[in-house]
């Protein structure tokens, strides 16, 4: 491991993306425990697209365009969904103080359903983790799995930080009802904005 692959693995976690968006609104519409649920499920969801990559199956679909642009696809309609059930007050990011908590299955299910149709992640393994692994060398397999690893406890830590953040400030935002339409119109467009960055995303 070195200071680079470390440095590169913080810069892409902490850089928001559809999951720290979605950790972060968890952790204002549920507190501690849905931003806790949020942030684990969503970092478990990063584990196919490792295993993918180590088995090959990430190159096959990165390879190909039909493959590819099937779970590009499924992936924006999911964002857009997000978006417009966000402005609606719809699901787990409703920010109501006197309503029941968000269920905790429907938070884990949006968490990972986010990372799983996210192309993105699939590339990134593709792309990144070889750069740091001779091509050949016995422990090759190896040290991807644990590169793997790392990027993933990162990825947990950060989604943490995130979502335990928005959870201390709930009490201010759901004080503000200014404020909590704000954000959850700004929740909305940048699940639009990821949308459509993910439509022009190539193979």
């Amino acid at each position: 491991m070195t200071i680079a692959f470390l440095l590169t693995t913080l810069v892409v976690v902490v850089t928001p993306g559809a999951g720290v968006l979605f950790t972060l609104s968890a952790g204002l519409t549920g507190g501690h425990r849905a931003a806790l649920l949020a942030a684990v499920s969503g970092t478990l969801a990063t584990l196919p697209h490792l295993l993918a990559a180590v088995t090959g199956l990430a190159a096959l679909l990165h390879s190909s365009a039909l493959a590819f642009d099937l779970i590009k696809y499924v992936g924006v309609g999911y964002l857009l969904w997000l978006a417009v059930a966000t402005v609606r007050e719809r699901g787990a990011f409703t920010v109501d103080d006197h309503g029941p908590a968000p269920p905790a299955g429907r938070i884990i299910g949006s968490a990972v359903a986010m990372n799983l149709l996210n192309p993105k992640l699939t590339i990134f393994f593709v792309a990144f983790l070889p750069q740091f692994v001779e091509p050949g060398s016995p422990g090759a397999l190896g040290r991807m799995l644990g590169l793997g690893a790392v990027f993933t406890a990162t990825t947990l830590v950060v989604f943490v930080g995130y979502g335990l953040g928005a959870a201390a400030v709930r009490r201010r935002v759901l004080d503000r009802p200014r404020v909590a339409d704000w954000l959850r119109r700004c929740f909305a467009g940048s699940f639009l904005g990821l949308g459509l960055l993910l439509a022009r995303a190539e193979a």
